[in-house]
Parts: structure tokens; sequence; C-alpha cells
């Protein structure tokens, strides 16, 4: 937790009152780690919530989308998906108490694991349930009916890989400050490498990875999966590639991953015995094209980082220093989709 926000709070505290049913406020303080929105948890006689807003500041088109986190928890609430309560969503601009858009949340308790080996868990079995746990809601989320949760122009029809190496190709462009030749190189593989559109369709989460979700306390199970701000309509390899990278990363390097790392001796599940968990809850008998989707998982983190780096420069990153950490790693995620292509490619 950090310093006071820079907004003024009387007004916030009347919107709150009024939306929230907030009564007898007492604190609001900013989390220290997420770099996309700002996140503040406020302390109150009603209980606590948390306020996940856009930063300030001139912002990349279609980026920091709190609305839609809102929209899509709020569509989930009734599912097997453990989302956060989201009680009300703000008005954009100078409409909202603060100047800018936020959502307010309840607060849930917990336990988040930021580093994937665990280190903190006591025993492998422990350390195999919570795994299997997040695969089980990653593919309990995958199953949603989309159009039973009113979520069915949620994303746009097509080719989600396609649309979404567009997309991410321009926000990396934008964010580009000096040319990266590696980056290029693998826009332009993925691009010529397209798999065709299988037409599967389930509500993606953008960002599925451990340190994304809430367990409880005592027991090996999600109660909360959150930042939602990259959900959309689309493939489900998506998420399971992007959570796999995980097992690629090395964890010696602050990227948090389990690169390097025995699991087999810790409790933790290999890549393919991961992939086979999944496959057998969706019933799926085979993952074709496994390398397009790890090489453009790269990518899109690459484009993130970048993006952060970005809003560091300008000055509107939620966490200027880290971002400068985060943005070490562009080449590094760069090289690993390039090694992934030059092995399993086409």
């Amino acid at each position: 937790m950090s310093e006071t926000p820079p907004f003024e709070l009387a007004p916030l505290i009347e919107w709150l009152e009024s939306h929230c049913g907030l009564a007898g406020f007492k604190t609001i303080t900013k989390f220290g780690d997420g770099q996309s929105n700002p996140t503040y948890k406020i302390e109150a006689e009603s209980g606590d919530y948390v306020l996940r807003a856009k930063p300030p500041g001139e912002l990349l088109k279609s980026a920091h989308a709190v609305d839609r986190e809102y929209r899509v928890m709020t569509a989930l609430a009734d599912t097997d998906v453990p989302v956060p309560d989201a009680i009300a969503l703000s008005e954009n601009g100078n409409a909202s108490p603060i100047g800018r858009q936020f959502f307010v949340m309840r607060f849930n308790e917990g336990r988040i694991f930021w580093d994937p080996a665990l280190p903190e868990v006591a025993d492998n079995d422990t350390r195999t349930r919570i795994y299997d746990a997040m695969n089980d809601t990653l593919a309990k989320l995958h199953s949603v009916d989309v159009a039973a949760v009113g979520l069915s122009e949620f994303g746009k029809p097509g080719n989600y890989f396609a649309r979404q190496t567009d997309r991410w190709a321009k926000q990396y462009r934008a964010s580009e400050l000096e040319r990266n030749d590696n980056v290029h190189e693998l826009i332009a593989w993925l691009e010529a490498n397209m798999p065709e559109d299988d037409g599967t369709v389930s509500i993606v989460h953008g960002d599925y990875r451990l340190d994304n979700m809430i367990f409880h306390s005592n027991r090996e199970e999600v109660v909360a999966v959150l930042d939602w701000e990259l959900s959309t309509l689309g493939h489900p390899l998506a998420d399971l590639a992007y959570q796999c990278m995980q097992w690629r990363l090395p964890h010696a390097s602050g990227m948090r991953g389990l690169g390097g790392i025995d699991r087999n001796a810790i409790g933790i599940p290999t890549e393919g015995q991961y992939l086979i968990s999944y496959c057998e809850r969706r019933g799926i008998e085979r993952i074709e094209n496994w390398s397009f989707y790890v090489a453009f998982s790269f990518f899109k983190l690459a484009a993130i980082l970048q993006g952060v780096y970005r809003r560091s420069v300008d000055g509107n990153a939620s966490n200027p220093e880290r971002a400068k950490q985060m943005y070490a790693a562009v080449p590094l995620l760069t090289q690993a989709a390039l090694s992934e292509i030059k092995e399993h490619g086409a």
C-alpha cells in the first residue's frame, strides 16, 4: 500500500455513499502492485472496497477499459467463475468525481501468490492442488455460455488471433521509442503464419496468471479472478498459451517464471501435464499450432510491457520504477518467441 491518491476525497466519498452504500469512511490507500489501472483499497465502517480507475493523462486508444472489467465481472456474477462483487461504475471524464472513469467492487480476503514456485506453501500436495484449481477455473471460464450471460457482443467477429495481432502490433508501434528489429520480425511471422479460424469462441480473460487471482485463506480454491481489463470474446487457447508462458520464463530473472526450477520436486505440473488437464476438462482431443499460440503470447506480453514503459516516459505509469524494470524484459520475451518459432514453428 502507498500514499493517499491525487484527487479530492470529498466528492468521491459523496459518490461512494450514494452509489455503493458506503458509510463511515476511514481510509483510502493505493495498492503498490499493478501497472495499468491505479487501484485503491477503501476502508469504511460498512466494509472494505476496491476502487479501480483509469490512469490520468492521455491514453492509448482502447486501453485501460475499466468499463469492460465492470461489465464482464457483472455478467459472470452468477456463473461458476469466481469474480469480485462489482458494485458500481462511474461516468467518464468530468462527470466522474475524480475526473476519470472508475468502478468499485467488494474487497476479497484471501491469498495472492506472487511467485509461481509457491515457496510459502508447506507441501507438494498443496502446490499441486493450487495449480489444479487454477486450471479448473480457466476451464470453467471458457465453458461459460456467452449468450446466456449477455456477452454475445463483447467482442468482434472474425479470426480472434488476426484481430489481436493487429491490435497489439498497433499498440506496440504506438509505444515504441526506438526500433527493435526482432519485434518487427516476430510481428511479420505471426501475420504470415496465422491459423485458420476454427470458430471456437469463449470469454477470454486476456491476462490469466497466478498472481491475478485470490485463493481462499485456508483452502486450495480460487475465490476471485482479478484484472479483467483485457477480457473479450475470443479463442480460449489464447488464455491457455498466455498462462503457459509462466513455465517458460526464467525464475531467476524476476519475470516470475518457472524456468530453471525442478517442478516435479516441488509438486508443480509440467506444461504438458497442465495442458492435458485442461483438455480433459474441456473435452479437447489435441491442440494444433501450439507454437503459434505461444509465440503470440510472448509478443502480446512484450507489447503490454512496451506500453507500460511508454506511459512511464510520458508520466502516466502507475509505478514508474517498476515500469522501467519491466521494459528490460521486452527483448527477453521477443527472443523467447523467436526461439520457439525456430525450434517448433512452421
